[in-house]
């Protein structure tokens, strides 16, 4: 009996000391993860394991099955809107499940509360994101393929270790290719040789492309031998040997610490308020932004993200024409962001934030340092000098900027969303990186190189564009929103302008979605409008944002051409919807491999009112690159974007009251 007692309190123990060991590793775990205190949290880890777990555990997933893409199931806006601390909100996971054998691919939510699968469905005829798995399947097919093999031996290549493939999406299909339904890459080889930088050396006139799905190369081109150049174009220090003389030192530095807070993913400064994530598609994106005046917390943007991109190329020749990449559909752009540095992407005195993401088998990883904010002189905010009294009233201007930056193979850009103290929102792209280069056998520029321009010798740089669509769901104090469009122009002369100088603005009511498809204009000092209609400022006008473009350009694909079929969202400048949770992205939710017309051309068919609704802005701008020598090796930043200004907004400058 005596016994018996002693075994059952060893065992009382044992499993008291087995439940305490794993309550404690269960909270360790906990402790671990961020708390989810708000529906716009961004996923954790353990969130996105868990998401992944129930789709393995309700649906049968073959070996070959990628998760191209899990990201928040963003909740009900107004759920959001009406939020309070404490008040239990839902928690769902979006998946893109792509089963390449099957060739198939299905979005499944996981209601994270419930751990369950709260919808399953395959979405027909579609090709999501290309993932990094099928990069290294279509580089051994190729390289394994006596096509190839030849055509690199023509051209001298027999080590075929020195040679690099890069993987694009298909871009446009020939009429067989988009018959088929498969899912395809094309690839383009490039020779290492002695340097790292191989974007130099590009093989001319050599195309595979690889049935991702049969693992088998699907077509294949080998056209006229071009030289390519043997310059060694690292541009590493010491391969560059001779550097300019070093600048004295710029410090930069808050002795006193930061201006702005950060509360989860929630940041204050200056007024404004907002929530940021980063998205594994979109990128850097902006949540709730509000603006307090001094009485009132001011809604001004409910969420604004970089939508779409497309960088069409102009050259017809076959092995160039399909190259029109759809970076942010095509590749997930925001996979694609790296870690920055301090003192290097983003200054001294700046935060570096890290971000979690899932790779294709669904496994979480943390990227960090992958999100930079920080605070920035910028000159002057406003002035005056007297002269009668000899008085000087002058504030410098502070910004806050919120970066991010991403390697798309050869080019890198970065997303900027830059607060001002004036109620300003700007955003600003840059673009860097290597210019896509072409073969050629010419030592000098040719007077017929009307495609292009000569940036190094045997390097040719092609004529392309770069556009990028941002969606911009405005909330100007409220949801009642309409769009105006303003123009200005000069009066004729006549008996009330007999000096021919008066200069009127109209504003015109963009009531219809069809309607409210329009373009820039300089003869006009054409801008945009959101205002809330419903509410009158001081002056008994409507309060608003406008948009105030920067530098942009024309989408210079011609009518009929297949990528302006693709890319209609380019052939505009501004758009406007009535807002719909599940319009998104303005090339539509699959633009790889994609039919014509998806996106906005489809978001704006049912042509909705624009009247005191709630309304999303979808900006257009776009960079037209002729290459230049100064381009090469690594081309000088190039800056391009807009900005969402108050017109009304404020009864005065709402940065008068700035202390010295």
């Amino acid at each position: 009996m005596i016994k018996r007692l002693k075994r059952f309190l060893w065992l009382s123990i044992a499993i008291i000391s087995v439940i305490s060991i794993s309550i404690g590793l269960m909270e360790t775990l906990m402790a671990q993860q961020p708390s989810i205190s708000h529906p716009l949290t961004s996923l954790t880890e353990v969130e996105i394991s868990t998401a992944v777990s129930v789709i393995q555990r309700e649906k049968t997933l073959s070996e070959m099955a990628a998760f191209p893409l899990i990201a928040l199931q963003e909740p009900d806006k107004e759920e959001v809107i009406n939020f309070t601390p404490g008040k239990v909100f839902q928690r769902k996971v979006f998946l893109v499940i792509y089963e390449r054998s099957q060739n198939k691919t299905f979005e499944g939510i996981v209601d994270l509360r419930s751990k369950t699968l709260s919808s399953w469905k395959e979405i027909p005829s579609v090709q999501p994101a290309i993932v990094i798995s099928e990069y290294e399947l279509a580089t051994q097919v190729v390289k394994a393929d006596s096509r190839w093999q030849r055509a690199m031996q023509r051209r001298g290549i027999n080590d075929f270790d020195q040679v690099k493939i890069s993987w694009w999406a298909p871009g446009i299909l020939s009429e067989q290719e988009q018959a088929t339904g498969n899912r395809l890459c094309r690839g383009l080889s490039y020779y290492k040789g002695k340097g790292w930088n191989y974007y130099g050396s590009p093989i001319e006139g050599v195309l595979a492309t690889v049935n991702l799905n049969t693992g088998k190369v699907a077509s294949f081109i080998d056209r006229e031998n071009v030289p390519f150049s043997k310059e060694n174009w690292n541009y590493d220090v010491k391969s560059l040997g001779k550097l300019l003389s070093p600048l004295k030192a710029l410090k930069i530095f808050q002795p006193n610490g930061r201006s702005f807070q950060i509360k989860d993913n929630e940041i204050s400064w200056q007024g404004w308020k907002f929530r940021y994530s980063m998205h594994p598609r979109n990128g850097l994106m902006l949540y709730q932004v509000t603006h307090n005046d001094g009485e009132n917390i001011r809604p001004v943007l409910y969420r604004a993200s970089l939508s779409e991109m497309v960088v069409p190329y102009g050259d017809p020749e076959p092995t160039w024409s399909f190259r029109n990449a759809f970076d942010v559909g095509e590749y997930n752009l925001g996979l694609l962001a790296n870690t920055m540095e301090l003192g290097k992407e983003i200054p001294e005195n700046g935060l570096l934030l890290n971000a979690v993401f899932a790779n294709e088998q669904g496994e979480p990883y943390q990227i960090p340092g992958v999100i930079g904010i920080y605070e920035r002189d910028n000159g002057m905010l406003w002035k005056h000098y007297e002269y009668n009294t000899q008085r000087n009233d002058v504030r410098r201007s502070r910004e806050l900027v919120m970066k991010m930056t991403v390697a798309i193979d050869n080019y890198d850009y970065s997303i900027n969303w830059i607060f001002h103290q004036d109620g300003t929102l700007e955003v600003q792209n840059e673009l860097t990186g290597i210019v896509l280069a072409q073969g050629t056998a010419a030592q000098k520029q040719s007077d017929d190189d009307s495609y292009g321009r000569l940036i190094a010798k045997n390097i040719f740089g092609v004529n392309h564009q770069h556009f990028f669509n941002y969606r911009l769901d405005f909330d100007v104090d409220g949801q009642a929103n309409s769009a105006m469009e303003m123009n200005v122009k000069a009066l004729a002369m006549d008996e009330k302008n007999p000096l021919g100088n008066a200069i009127a603005l109209s504003e015109t009511s963009l009531a219809k979605e069809t309607a409210a498809v329009r373009d820039l204009d300089m003869k006009s000092s054409r801008e945009w409008m959101i205002v809330n209609a419903d509410k009158k400022n001081a002056l008994g006008t409507a309060p608003g944002y406008m948009l105030m473009p920067g530098g942009n350009s024309i989408f210079f694909p011609v009518e009929g051409s297949k990528i302006r079929q693709r890319a209609e969202f380019a052939t505009h400048h501004v758009w406007v919807t009535k807002y719909k949770p599940t319009e998104l992205y303005a090339g539509g939710d699959y633009p790889n491999q994609t039919q014509p017309g998806q996106g906005l051309p489809k978001y704006i068919s049912d042509d909705e009112s624009l009247l005191g609704e709630d309304i999303v802005l979808w900006y257009t701008m776009g960079v037209t690159h002729i290459p230049r020598s100064e381009d090469w090796p690594v081309m000088p930043v190039h800056r391009v974007g807009f900005k969402l200004v108050p017109r009304g907004f404020f009864s005065r400058n709402p940065a008068i009251n700035l202390p010295e």
